[in-house]
């Protein structure tokens, strides 16, 4: 587990997804793999035409769909490389040393599933190629990774540049538990001042788990800011990382049923959904 697989698609997102990917593998002195999958477009393929009324196999119709299919490949192809190949310069002009490049031709999520065994973290933008640069809600392809990678997952903001703060929301369960022990672990966010933040809810003994929680940050090495809110728990989250000086948001694994089902519940969702800061997803 020693790659970041950051992935690159020609969007809005891409230069800050390279950020993004650059930044966490300098930190934790990790290779960084510039991954580009290239999915197939949802229009009808030639091969898709072949039995359609009125179109026979020597239709010069069909001759002419393959040919621009072919073409069409083609030039994703060298598109791909040449965003690699910059994306690479830019890397090492930021000082990674060890850089590696693949594409493939299949789903994103297909591609990151295949190379995960290989993976410290995975870099990816919130919305992909297919999405206007103007669009607000997550990508489709976020769900999916995050419902079928066991690795952390960095989802990059827009305007993504090296955080100095992060805020963990805390709700005294396992996978919150978890996450505190990823952070201790990982690296990636050492150096960085931690937000503690638990909303007041039906767990048994929150306020002891909290404390716990912050005295093992602090004895970590942690600068850590703490705060216990009794307040709806998306409400209270969200005023206090617009109140206070929060670059990146870290979360704690969902389950790999549905998203909406676990953690922090729905909020959760409702987090990744209505903030644009740098998300961490840890597993």
């Amino acid at each position: 587990m020693n790659k970041i697989i950051t992935c690159l698609d020609g969007s809005a997102f891409s230069n800050a997804v390279c950020s993004a990917g650059i930044w966490a593998a300098n930190k934790l002195s990790k290779p960084l793999l510039l991954l580009h999958a290239i999915e197939k477009e949802n229009v009808a393929a030639a091969e898709d035409l072949s039995g359609a009324i009125g179109l026979g196999a020597r239709s010069s119709l069909l001759k002419e769909m393959a040919a621009l299919d072919e073409q069409r490949s083609k030039v994703a192809l060298e598109m791909g490389k040449e965003m690699l190949a910059n994306a690479q310069t830019i890397a090492e002009q930021q000082g990674c040393s060890q850089i590696e490049q693949t594409q493939r031709h299949s789903d994103i999520v297909e591609a990151i599933c295949d190379l995960e065994s290989d993976a410290r973290l995975i870099v990816i933008g919130r919305s992909g190629q297919g999405n206007k640069p103007d669009f607000n809600a997550i990508g489709s392809h976020i769900e999916q990774v995050i419902r079928q990678v066991h690795t952390p997952v960095l989802i990059a903001n827009k305007d993504f540049s090296a955080p100095k703060s992060f805020m963990l929301a805390y709700d005294g369960r396992e996978t919150a538990d978890k996450a505190v022990k990823r952070i201790i672990e990982g690296g990636l966010l050492h150096g960085m001042t931690c937000h503690l933040v638990t909303v007041k809810n039906k767990q048994s003994g929150l306020m002891e788990k909290f404390k716990a929680t912050e005295k093992m940050l602090r004895d970590s090495g942690f600068d850590v800011k703490a705060s216990f809110l009794e307040d709806a728990i998306f409400a209270g989250l969200m005023d206090y990382k617009t109140n206070n000086e929060v670059d990146m948001l870290v979360m704690g694994a969902f389950s790999h049923s549905k998203l909406a089902q676990a953690f922090l519940g729905s909020n959760t969702l409702k987090m990744i959904e209505n903030t644009h800061l740098p998300m961490l997803i840890l597993r």
